[in-house]
């Protein structure tokens, strides 16, 4: 039983631009789950997490899930749940740009910033998403260099086939950074970067 609604599954390094894309491109269309907009003592962020994704979508809602997601380990209870639902499961991939993730991350103060350990951690783990792992559409996100994103599609083509990218408009008004909430309507959380720990 198909719902409508979509899982977006964020998959990159910390810093490579996934809340910056959710809040131009998704904001207003997808609510927001991820584990660092929990409060920073949090117990069992994986089970929260898949709770907060199930009630979403249990009410219809389309949801982004905002972290690294590196590998199937993180991703595929995601797909599973998604597609539970009857919901379909995206994966948004955010192509590694080590130099411009960590200069990225340098530039963030406090909680946001992660240790470079962190970032080259993940870009250990880190494995391109495809069909194959379940996703319904596996999306690949760059920037456009205009303050934007381009959103092509990251599954392999056949030569000549479509597939040219595509500008992502931001929201609007504004194109300003969303509110963030950790899970449930009017749950407040933390305005924070694309940051895992």
């Amino acid at each position: 039983m198909a719902t409508g609604a979509d899982v977006a599954v964020f998959v990159g390094l910390q810093a490579s631009g996934k809340s910056t894309f959710y809040g131009q491109c998704l904001s207003g269309r997808y609510a927001l789950v991820g584990k660092d907009l929990f409060p920073r003592g949090a117990r069992n962020r994986q089970r929260r997490q898949m709770r907060l994704v199930g009630e979403h979508l249990a009410a219809g809602r389309s949801v982004a899930v905002d972290n690294t997601n590196p590998s199937p380990h993180e991703w595929a209870p995601l797909v599973e749940l998604a597609h539970a639902h009857g919901a379909t499961a995206t994966a948004y991939w955010f192509p590694p740009d080590v130099t411009g993730s960590l200069r990225r991350n340098a530039a963030r103060e406090g909680r946001d910033r992660v240790p470079d350990v962190g970032v080259l951690a993940t870009l250990k783990k880190l494995r391109r998403p495809s069909t194959e792992d379940g996703f319904d559409a596996v999306l690949e996100v760059r920037f456009d260099g205009r303050g934007g994103f381009e959103v092509r599609s990251g599954t392999p083509r056949a030569p000549g086939a479509p597939g040219t990218p595509r500008a992502m408009p931001r929201n609007e008004p504004g194109g300003g950074r969303p509110s963030r909430t950790g899970g449930g309507a009017g749950e407040a959380g933390p305005d924070r970067r694309d940051t895992e720990r």
